[in-house]
């Protein structure tokens, strides 16, 4: 096992973590835990509870805590503890199920959500509870003090969030009538004061914990951070964990090095021109959501169907990119988009096209000490009409079975029926057609598009467009689907762009 070559003296060998308000310093093999573990184990803190560990079902969700950016408070969102790492988490505090129970006006220190659960019979058998009340908890702290929280952003906020007693009727019904008078806010619960400066300076600071099998590293600057990826070829390097989570909880990896990023504070903004988005590498996928559901609206539309918002909250786009999963569920829109991702190494900075990102499955061109620092996203113009698509066996919270992308550069030309009706008069200018789940890798369609170019829109066209596209790809059979279903899907994306188009194909300028 290698080490850190470059001492720092600012290095400690703990992790610093508040839970519930009470510090700790977690030192040796209980930094490697999952969080869900360590609340449970070393904590005593039994109400969190673990099923899937995949992250997936939401009972073993808790409040993260982080400092907010230019305030003296702390935001809180949910996430899942059984994927989460406690050495990713440094400077954070956790607040678990028991720690709600301070954040009431009301005698009995119940939490007003656990109130409305018991109300409205919302426990059932009572084991995924927990994780409701947690993460019905954190939606009341993102609302206005005492606004019910909206239909929509309730439903779409407790997808994340499992019942197996199928009691969601109950729960929902809960989530309406919770008391907000009763609720204390929880920067009043936990005073920012007491817990900011020790959360804001491990931030700012390196560790470095090894124990006889693991080294782990976290470093504050991008520049460290390089120098330790090309000293320990092969580490693996944790931003959100959501996918390496599972991977380790399943037995699937076991890493003896690793580096926790998270302490690159600089590289977490978006920033929004007229023309682009450009997304740090730590970036959450919520932040993301929220930056493109006006900037790019279509691609929202897949964002909210992308794991569930306690992965989100947890999840980066940098880190969803670098694992490359051919099924991913940004990357196709990413490719048609033509965005870049800036790969920064030791010797500076270079940008590549999410087009030539990728060399085969689950690998890309990044350099032994490079990591993906930001992506650079163009937005579509007034005249390219952005089409997405995902097809799952569940709506919610389910990995992809098959993906596609479509934009298309739409000009007008005179109608040919001499009356403007239909899309005769619209012509394909250009064409970029990308299909996720039916390769080693997110595939672009060269021949496709080429065929789509300068053509005018046409029920016809897209027919055949579909035909040729199943040329382009060899899709594979496994527990999500067969090869022949997912080439019929192939076939027949492009009729359905076509006839979902309607008339707003025409409103392009």
């Amino acid at each position: 096992m290698k080490v850190l070559l470059v001492p720092d003296f600012r290095m400690r060998d703990f992790v610093l973590l508040f839970v519930n308000g009470c510090r700790h310093e977690i030192r040796g093999d209980a930094a490697f835990l999952p969080l869900s573990d360590y609340v449970r184990c070393h904590c005593r803190l039994t109400g969190t509870k673990i099923v899937c560990s995949e992250g997936d079902c939401g009972a073993c969700a808790v409040l993260l805590g982080t400092p907010a950016l230019n305030a003296d408070r702390v935001d809180y969102r949910p996430i899942t503890s059984c994927i989460a790492m406690v050495f990713q988490l440094d400077g954070a505090h956790i607040i678990t199920v028991e720690g709600l129970a301070k954040a009431t006006r009301s005698a009995d220190h119940m939490h007003p959500v656990q109130h409305a659960m018991v109300a409205c019979n919302g426990a059932q058998c009572g084991f995924c509870t927990p994780g409701f009340v947690v993460s019905l908890a954190g939606m009341c702290e993102k609302t206005a003090s005492k606004a019910a929280i909206p239909e929509g952003s309730l439903r779409l906020g407790l997808t994340g969030n499992l019942c197996r007693c199928t009691g969601y009727e109950q729960i929902l019904d809960a989530a309406r009538s919770i008391n907000r008078a009763d609720l204390l806010p929880l920067n009043e619960v936990y005073p920012p004061a007491e817990m900011l400066p020790a959360m804001r300076d491990a931030s700012a600071t390196p560790f470095q914990i090894q124990t006889p099998n693991k080294l782990l590293y976290k470093p504050t600057d991008i520049p460290s951070a390089c120098k330790f990826k090309q000293q320990n070829p092969g580490c693996t390097i944790i931003a959100g964990g959501t996918d390496i989570g599972v991977l380790i909880n399943k037995g699937k990896i076991d890493p003896t090095v690793l580096m926790s990023v998270g302490g690159l504070k600089d590289s977490a903004g978006i920033e929004e021109t007229d023309t682009h988005l450009t997304v740090g590498m730590l970036a959450t996928l919520a932040s993301f959501e929220a930056a493109i559901q006006t900037a790019i609206p279509e691609l929202h539309q897949i964002m909210i169907r992308h794991g569930s918002p306690l992965i989100r909250n947890a999840g980066t786009l940098a880190g969803n990119i670098v694992n490359g999963s051919p099924i991913g569920d940004t990357m196709p829109a990413l490719m048609v988009l033509n965005a870049e991702v800036e790969l920064t190494g030791l010797s500076g900075s270079r940008r590549v096209s999410m087009n030539a990102f990728y060399t085969g499955y689950r690998k890309n061109v990044l350099a032994p000490d490079e990591l993906l620092t930001r992506i650079i996203i163009p937005k579509p113009k007034q005249d390219e009409i952005l089409r997405l698509y995902k097809v799952s066996k569940r709506w919610d919270l389910d990995i992809s079975t098959f993906t596609a992308a479509f934009l298309l550069g739409i000009k007008k030309s005179a109608p040919t029926n001499g009356n403007g009706n239909g899309h005769d008069n619209l012509i394909i200018a250009e064409a970029r057609v990308a299909y996720g789940g039916v390769g080693p890798v997110i595939l672009r369609l060269p021949k496709t598009e080429a065929f789509l170019q300068n053509k005018s829109l046409s029920e016809e066209l897209m027919i055949e467009s579909g035909e040729i596209a199943c040329q382009e790809i060899v899709p594979i059979s496994d527990v999500r689907s067969s090869g022949e279903y997912r080439s019929q899907l192939a076939q027949n994306i492009p009729l359905k762009l076509f006839y979902e188009l309607g008339t707003s194909a025409d409103s392009v300028h």
